[in-house]
């Protein structure tokens, strides 16, 4: 017989398994430190592994956040940011699903401004929606994802020309459960549809064809 937890059960397993979380998410950032810390004191100077610390410890925080998703349903951190930070910083992040595919990544931004927004659930969602064009190409491809300030918005154009979404599909792709992959759980773009909402930031499938597929996400501008 399966048993059901009462809320104050579940509620001592979330704290349990958060914990847990937060304890190895400790040791990951201490030791990204420590790698910092010894590039800086032998004056050793590599971009690659630089980025790569960066981008683990922006992905630290956003786990972190998604943790704090548990306990509350309002989360929402907004601050003051540059359009064109967050942009690059989410592209540099989602580098390193490539793997081993042959993929052409373009990132432009042709102009910017402040943008009022929770950065690490905004960095999540970016990060998610490449991922999921890099999971769409199958060996070799081109992400290209290119941003602007247009009347009072962030535009932020994500495109891939990996295999395309289906049209009968197209109109439910932010419902939770839609997935393409066999090991998907279908909830990545409805979460990022959620945490953009909250935050009255735009999130839409502008297109999706044999030769492209791209989303939008539209930001309002802080005056």
């Amino acid at each position: 017989m399966t048993s059901i937890l009462s809320n104050e059960e579940l509620n001592q397993q979330i704290r349990n398994v958060s914990h847990e979380i937060r304890n190895h998410l400790s040791i990951c950032d201490m030791y990204s430190q420590i790698i910092k810390k010894n590039l800086e004191k032998y004056e050793i100077h590599n971009s690659s592994i630089e980025n790569a610390i960066e981008c683990i410890q922006q992905s630290i925080k956003i786990i972190g956040t998604n943790l704090l998703e548990l306990k509350s349903l309002n989360q929402n951190n907004p601050q003051i940011l540059d359009f064109e930070k967050i942009v690059k910083t989410g592209a540099e992040m989602s580098k390193a699903y490539i793997c081993d595919k042959n993929i052409e990544f373009e990132v432009y931004v042709k102009n910017t401004a402040l943008i009022n927004a929770d950065e690490t659930k905004l960095l999540s969602c970016i990060t998610n929606i490449i991922k999921n064009g890099i999971e769409a190409i199958e060996i070799k491809g081109k992400i290209s994802v290119l941003a602007e300030i247009k009347e009072d918005k962030g535009i932020i154009k994500i495109t891939n020309n990996g295999k395309p979404i289906p049209k009968d599909k197209q109109e439910t792709i932010f419902e939770q459960g839609y997935t393409t992959k066999k090991t998907g759980s279908g909830l990545g773009l409805a979460i990022c549809k959620r945490y953009l909402g909250e935050q009255n930031i735009t999130l839409e499938l502008a297109k999706s064809t044999k030769t492209q597929t791209s989303f939008e996400i539209k930001i309002p501008i802080t005056k």
